[in-house]
This record gives C-alpha cells, sequence and structure tokens, in this order.
C-alpha cells in the first residue's frame, strides 16, 4: 500500500508506503509507489517527494529504482 497527502502549491508528499513481510521481495512497494507517484504526476504536480528511514537501505534502494533522488537529510532532537 502507498499513500499521499500533505500537498504543496507544485508537489505531494507520498507516505505510508507498506509491504505485508509475506509479500516482501517481490517488487509490489516499487510498482505500486511509481504507479501511485505516475498518477499524481498526471494529474499535474511537478514532483512527488517522500521521506525515508536512512536506516532502511531496501526501501531507499527501491524509491532510487524507481525514480526518486535524495535531497537532504533530517533529524528530529528531543530536548528535555
Amino acid at each position: 500500500m502507498a499513500g499521499f497527502s500533505g500537498p504543496t502549491p507544485n508537489g505531494i508528499r507520498i507516505g505510508a508506503v507498506y509491504t505485508p513481510p509475506e509479500l516482501r521481495g517481490r517488487g509490489f512497494a516499487g510498482a505500486c509507489v511509481a504507479a501511485v507517484s505516475q498518477s499524481l504526476l498526471n494529474e499535474g504536480r511537478k514532483f512527488c517527494f517522500l521521506y525515508t528511514d536512512l536506516a532502511n537501505p531496501t526501501s531507499n534502494h527501491i524509491y532510487q529504482e524507481i525514480g526518486y533522488r535524495p535531497v537532504c537529510d533530517a533529524s528530529v532532537l528531543v530536548f528535555e
């Protein structure tokens, strides 16, 4: 599954990408994200973007294979 949200004037965020463990490794996530991205681009968005977990090389590889490119890294800091 893959969803989208957070539209901007030119783009939209792809998110909530998930494949059940028993179905992983078959290309479903890549095909789903590629199809959702292409559909949103066909509707007039100039670009799609997504946040990934840098600790997950599998998902990052899949996204780069379908055309996504790293732009920047982000960190979350909590002060107590």
